[in-house]
Parts: C-alpha cells; structure tokens; sequence
C-alpha cells in the first residue's frame, strides 16, 4: 500500500507563474485517469493558492476527457467583490482539458435567516458497520479510504433500491482539517445506479459535479462522514443522483449533484 496520503500528495504540487502542475502516483488513479474527487480536490487547491480566500460556497465541475500523466491546473480570478470572489480553474491531462471549474467564495454576512433542513439518517455508528469497499475492487485510488456501509443497498443488487449510504474516512491520516480531503472522499462512492447493475455491467462515468458547502469550516473529530448518494433517475444512458455529507456528529456540511453517464 503507497504511504503517500492526500496531505503528501498535495505537498508535490509544484507552482510556476500562477499556474499548477503534479504527476500523480498510479495509487490516486482510477484506471489510467484521477477519479474525479481528487480532481476537483486539486482545483480547489490551486485556487486556494493564488489568493487569501474566504470559505468556499459552491463549485460546479466538468469532468469533459480523462486526467491522466502529469496535470496542469490553471485558476483564473474571474471577479472579487466586497464578500465573494469567482474563480474558473482548468485542469489538463497530457496537455488535453480534462476538468473545468467554477469555484464560488464567499465572506459571512449578518442574516436574520438561520435554517437548516437536512438531517442525517438514523445509521449505525461506523464502529458497527461492515466494510463497503471490497478487497478485489480495482479501482486503485481506494486504498486511501477506509468505508463502513452503513444503509441502502450494496453495488450488483438486483431490484434494490438505488442508494448508499455510507461512512467514510481518509485511512491512516487525520484528514479532516481542510476543504480539500474532504471534496476528494465526497466523491469516492460509486454512482448510486450502479445498485442495480448486473454482474460486470458496462462502465460508469461522472460527467458533472455540483457541490454546494454548508459549513465554513467542516471538521470531523474522528475523520468519518456520513455520505447518501441516490440515483433519482436512470434513463436513456444517464443519472442523474443526490449526494450529501454529514459530519460525524450528525450535521450536514455539503449538498450535491451529480450527472452520470452509465453504459448498460
């Protein structure tokens, strides 16, 4: 098992007038490619570079052609405002785009407005969990992950209702300090259609990533959160799913949604 970490990983990036690169080491790899957690993870890092930031909001994610050999990453200040600052940041592999950005800051405000309407599902504690990701999987960058299935049903359950949810931890590493560890574990379940796959069905892709950031500052004592991701739809070779992330203590810390495309 590779000992470089997500912590490890970042401190390879190297910086040449605003612009990013890294060469990532087959063990963060999906195949030939980066899954697209750690890929967007690597965008939020280059923006979080270039300037004094304020907490992330939202970011949307294209993931348009495959991020393999060594990346590029180019943020770029579209506007900054008072509060909010707009980043785009584009990601190349081998030269050719891989991933598009937009990145959303913004400073707190006083609000007369305090809701909050997303609470976690009663689960077992991770403790009392069986291991979701399986030892022959092949997808290579989960060996960083430790998981827990908590609810819902497994991958190749047939008429079973298309949902995961489960715990997940950065594994060997207390993770858990910063933004970006978090965005690349969000990502690290399997699309929610592939619970009624048969057996080795085809292949699965995420094409579009929206994630919305609930806290300023997640933080999770014990390195586990809680992640839902159910497929509402699945017709005509697309998914489209629901994701959210709770912290260990039950509150929520990021609402997304993700298009999907499945080949079977």
């Amino acid at each position: 098992m590779s000992q470089q970490n997500f912590a490890s990983l970042m401190s390879t990036i190297e910086e040449s007038a605003g612009s990013f690169s890294v060469t990532l080491p087959d063990d963060w790899l999906q195949g030939r490619t980066a899954f697209g957690g750690l890929s967007a993870a690597l965008c939020w890092e280059a923006a979080q570079r270039v300037g004094d930031l304020p907490p992330l909001r939202s970011a949307q994610f294209a993931f348009v052609g495959p991020a393999g050999g060594r990346l590029r990453i180019e943020p770029t200040l579209l506007r900054r405002g008072k509060s909010a600052a707009f980043y785009s940041v584009d990601l190349f592999g081998d030269d050719a785009l891989a991933v598009r950005g937009l990145l959303t800051f913004g400073a707190s405000r006083a609000s007369k407005l305090d809701q909050v309407n997303l609470p976690a599902p009663a689960v077992p504690g991770w403790d009392d969990c069986p291991t979701f990701f399986q030892p022959n999987d092949r997808r290579s960058f989960l060996q960083h992950f430790d998981s827990r299935f908590a609810a819902g049903a497994r991958p190749f359950t047939a008429g079973g209702e298309p949902e995961m949810i489960v715990w997940l931890k950065h594994r060997g590493t207390a993770e858990s300090l910063s933004l970006g560890p978090l965005i690349a574990l969000a990502d690290a379940l399997p699309p929610a259609a592939i619970v009624n796959f048969e057996v080795g069905g085809g292949p699965i892709s995420t094409m579009t990533w929206s994630i919305e950031v609930l806290s300023e500052a997640p933080h999770s004592a014990s390195g586990w959160w809680l992640v839902r991701t159910t497929a509402q739809t699945a017709v005509n070779g697309y998914s489209a799913q629901d994701m959210t992330v709770w912290d260990d203590v039950g509150s929520p810390v990021m609402a997304m949604r993700q298009t999907v495309a499945i080949f079977t």
